[in-house]
């Protein structure tokens, strides 16, 4: 029988974590005919107890493995764990706290007999959610679709199935600035859609507040495309074409009646003008320098504390 590898990243979910084993036990019991599962947590340097509940799930089934890592290293970090610790045909990613709806596991499953390698889950509702973080990620993907090559689905986040293939091609890409969105339209394969609505947290508080969400976003902007860059150079081009049609005016006036004395505020506003998109632009290429300066230092990805109840060791 095929084997179906669960993979959950978690970060301070002790209310939720028992409730998804019960509730994915249950999807799985439905097709233990054709598939064996194993549901994987991978503890992101959780503080609370999620680290001790899994421990007894494991414990108590052997279905259920953990990859504790030695810290906290962020989700994007936490999923590539999960990539490089599936054994599974097929990795479902998803969340711990029941907004990704385990019973969409069984149409996935389906869809990935039928040839498909990539079965992304797309939001129709988000409950729950501010109209504001609604909006804005709405506008985020729409000018993400646009500026870069490589398209970007929208409202579809880390809920989804992929066949051993695209699992092995994620895992080649070791890239410590990680914009695993991205990652799954990079590397192609055939994709299919299914749809769900998002339901509200079952327990606890969202990780996810406008600070992380802004990084993530500024992520995904200089990790997955050069269009910042791109844009400093139109807008340097730009105003040098602007200055140089001017200078030709203050030229030709001046010739024609005369220099004076005044000018003293457009003066100022054209320095400080000049100088705000001179440090703006060197903003955008300290932004990229950083993210090589991280990447040419070649660390791991993580460090993990322990497997399945075993030590690590550092390789």
């Amino acid at each position: 029988m095929k084997l179906i590898t669960i993979s959950v990243p978690a970060y301070n979910e002790q209310e939720s974590v028992v409730k998804l084993y019960e509730t994915i036990v249950e999807v799985m019991g439905a097709i233990k005919d054709k598939y064996t599962f194993e549901l994987l947590f991978i503890n992101d340097g959780s503080k609370d107890n999620t680290l001790e509940i899994v421990k007894q799930l494991h414990e108590k089934d052997d279905r259920v493995g953990f990859v504790d890592l030695s810290r906290n290293y962020g989700k994007e970090i936490a999923m590539a764990a999960g990539f490089d610790y599936a054994k599974g045909d097929a990795v479902i990613t998803m969340d711990a706290d029941l907004q990704h709806p385990p019973e969409l596991i069984t149409q996935m499953v389906e869809l990935w007999e039928l040839g498909y390698e990539d079965v992304y889950a797309r939001r129709n509702k988000r409950h729950g959610e501010s109209w504001l973080k609604k909006a804005t990620s709405k506008s985020y993907y729409k000018m993400l679709q646009k500026v870069t090559k490589t398209p970007v689905l929208p409202d579809t986040g880390d809920f989804r199935l992929l066949d051993r293939r695209c699992v092995d091609a994620i895992k080649k890409l070791r890239e410590t600035q990680r914009y695993t969105k991205g990652l799954y339209n990079w590397i192609g394969f055939k994709k299919v859609e299914v749809t769900f609505d998002a339901a509200p947290r079952h327990a606890g508080e969202t990780k996810w507040n406008y600070r992380s969400l802004i990084n993530l976003a500024l992520e995904g902007i200089t990790s997955y495309t050069t269009w910042p860059l791109r844009l400093s150079t139109i807008a340097g081009f730009a105003i040098s074409l602007g200055t140089f049609i001017y200078l030709i005016y203050i030229l030709i006036k001046t010739l024609i009646m005369g220099s004076n004395a005044s000018g003293f505020p457009t003066l100022m506003i054209t320095i400080l003008f000049l100088g705000g998109i001179q440090l703006t632009s060197i903003g955008i290429i300290g932004e990229y320098l950083g993210r090589i300066f991280n990447e040419v230092k070649k660390r791991p990805l993580y460090f993990v504390e322990e497997y399945n109840g075993e030590k690590e060791d550092v390789k």
